[in-house]
């Protein structure tokens, strides 16, 4: 994963604030976001894709309570079309900021195959953090920043109930930066 390029634009102050802020604050009921966590990967199991975004609609209802943040709507998709370019990496979901709405895809593109839990798990939090980027933070706009990377493993932890794992980042071109997972993994 790569952070995006800082902007030139007066965006810069709200971008490198992003990339200050490296975690959230968590509910103190422990339980709350994993065991709705734990109902999604449930409803994954069925296969049925109104049945997974009932149970992503909760998630979504009770982050949005704790942070006090406009709930945020969600559409389960089947798989995502394949089109006639590719794209470097496959859409797993995204969110849309004028219409607060969360879309993510629950099967491969290619195989048509359920996504593991833990990539829907993350990709569920990835994109509530860029409306907490907007509700909470209020940033001008939602960059994908060290500090953002940092708030989304923060939260996808909480609800796997796994412990947190540091992530470590290499610099590239271009004021950019990229996960070190072999670092990340071993830990340091």
């Amino acid at each position: 994963m790569f952070t995006d390029t800082p902007p030139r634009s007066k965006d810069r102050t709200g971008f490198f604030e992003s990339d200050r802020i490296k975690t959230l604050d968590l509910p103190l009921d422990a339980q709350l976001l994993p065991e709705i966590a734990k109902n999604i990967a449930a409803a994954m199991q069925t296969g049925k894709t109104t049945e997974v975004r009932v149970a992503c609609a909760e998630f979504l209802s009770q982050a949005s309570r704790f942070y006090q943040v406009p709930k945020c709507g969600v559409r389960v998709l089947a798989a995502r079309p394949l089109k006639g370019r590719e794209w470097v990496t496959e859409l797993f979901g995204d969110y849309d900021p004028t219409t607060m709405l969360i879309r993510l895809w629950m099967r491969t593109a290619r195989k048509k195959e359920i996504t593991s839990f833990g990539t829907f798990l993350s990709t569920l939090c990835h994109e509530f953090c860029h409306h907490l980027d907007y509700h909470l933070f209020k940033f001008s706009d939602s960059w994908h920043t060290r500090g953002f990377y940092e708030r989304t493993a923060v939260l996808y932890h909480h609800a796997r109930e796994t412990p947190y794992k540091r992530l470590f980042w290499a610099p590239v071109a271009g004021g950019r930066w990229r996960i070190d997972w072999p670092r990340t993994n071993r830990g340091g």
